[in-house]
């Protein structure tokens, strides 16, 4: 079955891509056209007109820009290290090589989920991008009533006329972002889930799950129309994507961890949990380290603009509500438990980075420092609500770090956007502004998109992968799960110069040595896995 399924994939993107070359036509391929004069050449050598001044200037902004764009994208390519090194460390070494492996095909799959229909669906009807040359072929959209539902133009980065220096540059940084959606489910899945389970969810995240979502607060679809239509202040307002990117994320990893159930052994026959430390925090810290490194570009990068001054504020908002985050999470823990847990004090940090993305062109230091502390304290409350109270086995804290505070990160533009920043954002003159500047409608707007996103994002995902499991089954074997995935999945060890024992962990004590079928048959059945 498995070999059906990726030989029918393959040839479906083949006869995919054959059909779409012909749709290879219109736009700027070149970016020749992006000035206003055709030569900017001077008649009269050492004496340029004011036209060709002005036009040349004009594409000395652009270009800025487009290496602005650009390199900020190049950057936050790299986050894929990141995630990779904090899952694999958070993770068990037997199955080192599946959660690696992982982490670099979701970005396989995802670039070219994200190519075949993704970016249509999302920026197809989003209209012109100034900073970028006008991206004026992303004009089509269905709407209803005047209120835009999908984008139409794109597939291929062809049709419509999409072959466009300022299209594929758009198109490139929105690809990186989609990435770290399709990533964050794996983390919460770990250990227990089929490779091939992940490939099929990760077309389904970059070709129709993130893409629709995206276009309606990032692709002038109806959530971002709030504020035009409604008077909802600007519409819904996620500056980098604490909802778009890491609360859609973290719905999935939610979603997906409850349809797969808990790790063998990771709950007691009395449901207490039991701790499966990870294998390598060290590897786990240098991850958030460059995770925090490219979130400077993940953030300031979202002004598409390389002379927009703000990014300035954006970039130390960053900082300051990650530091924070990290230091809260740790006094939290040092205080609770006695020790300043490492690895929440990485997740404290990333859950103060995930605060911030909405609200970090908006808002001040002050509220920066207010939003990272608060992010700081969420995701330790969350760990041990999802763990005891839920009875979710999130191995790396994906829902609590993502979910949680993508969700608060929204919220946060509502209540502290200062007003400062934002005039014109969706077609609304006013600047962003929150409750405790004076506008209630911009909560509002922020308010409806944390429903939407709980609604249509875990509730999607949680039938997406109802529907798998009975298609074909999520889980691998109770056998290949405790003697590691590595072998079964991948057929290559990540370890193989050093003999990994088989571990159970049952009712809190370590059971090593499982060779016996009979033993294992009984532990498996202890735990209730099928």
């Amino acid at each position: 079955m498995k070999r059906k399924i990726v030989i029918g994939i393959v040839v479906a993107l083949l006869l995919a891509m054959t059909v779409g070359v012909v749709y290879a036509a219109g736009g700027d391929p070149t970016g020749a056209n992006l000035g206003t004069a055709k030569d900017i050449t001077s008649a009269v050598a050492g004496k340029p007109t004011l036209e060709e001044v002005a036009t040349q200037v004009a594409k000395n902004k652009l270009g800025i820009n487009f290496v602005w764009v650009m390199l900020t994208a190049f950057l936050i390519f790299f986050f894929q290290a990141g995630f990779a090194l904090v899952e694999t460390g958070f993770t068990q070494a037997k199955n080192a090589m599946h959660t690696m492996a992982m982490n670099l095909m979701v970005f396989l799959v995802g670039t070219v989920g994200f190519f075949l229909t993704g970016f249509a669906f999302m920026m197809g009807g989003s209209g012109a991008f100034s900073s970028l040359g006008g991206t004026a072929p992303l004009n089509h959209a269905l709407s209803i009533g005047g209120w835009n539902l999908l984008g139409l133009n794109g597939f291929f980065l062809s049709s419509g006329g999409t072959y466009d220096v300022g299209v594929y540059a758009l198109f490139f940084f929105e690809m990186v972002f989609m990435d770290t959606t399709v990533t964050i489910p794996t983390g919460a899945m770990a250990e227990r889930v089929k490779f091939l389970a992940v490939v099929i969810g990760s077309f389904f995240v970059s070709m129709v799950y993130y893409p629709i979502y995206g276009g309606w607060v990032w692709g002038g679809g109806w959530l971002s129309q709030l504020g035009a239509k409604l008077g909802l202040g600007n519409g819904v307002i996620d500056f980098a994507g604490s909802g778009v990117v890491h609360a859609m994320g973290g719905m999935m990893a939610l979603a997906g961890a409850m349809v797969i159930g808990p790790r063998i052994g990771k709950f007691k026959k009395d449901g207490t949990p039991v701790a499966i430390p990870g294998h390598d925090i060290p590897m786990a810290i240098l991850g958030t380290i460059i995770l925090f490194f490219g979130w400077f570009a993940f953030n300031a990068g979202s002004t598409l603009n390389g002379t927009d001054l703000r990014l300035a504020v954006v970039a130390t908002n960053t900082m300051i509500a990650g530091a924070v985050g990290g230091l809260v999470a740790m006094f939290y823990m040092w205080i609770k438990y006695g020790k300043p847990d490492p690895s929440m004090m990485c997740n404290g940090a990333l859950a103060g980075l995930v605060a911030i993305t909405a609200p970090c062109a908006f808002v001040n230091g002050i509220s920066a420092f207010i939003i990272g502390a608060v992010a700081g304290i969420l995701v330790c409350v969350s760990v041990a609500f999802v763990e005891n109270k839920l009875k979710i086995d999130d191995p790396v804290g994906a829902f609590s770090v993502h979910g949680v505070n993508g969700l608060w990160g929204i919220l946060s533009v509502g209540i502290f956007a200062d007003g400062t920043y934002g005039a014109g954002l969706n077609g609304v003159q006013g600047a962003v502004t929150g409750i405790l500047y004076g506008s209630t409608g911009q909560l509002w707007a922020q308010l409806i998109d944390m429903v939407v996103i709980v609604v249509y994002g875990f509730g999607l995902s949680y039938l997406f992968y109802k529907a798998l499991d009975a298609i074909m089954g999520i889980r691998v074997k109770p056998e290949d799960e405790i003697a590691g995935l590595d072998l079964p999945e991948m057929g290559v060890l990540a370890y193989p110069d050093f003999q990994l024992t088989p571990v159970v962990y049952s009712d809190g004590v370590i059971e090593k040595n499982i060779k016996s079928p009979q033993v294992l048959d009984d532990i498996v059945l202890s735990k209730g896995v099928k």
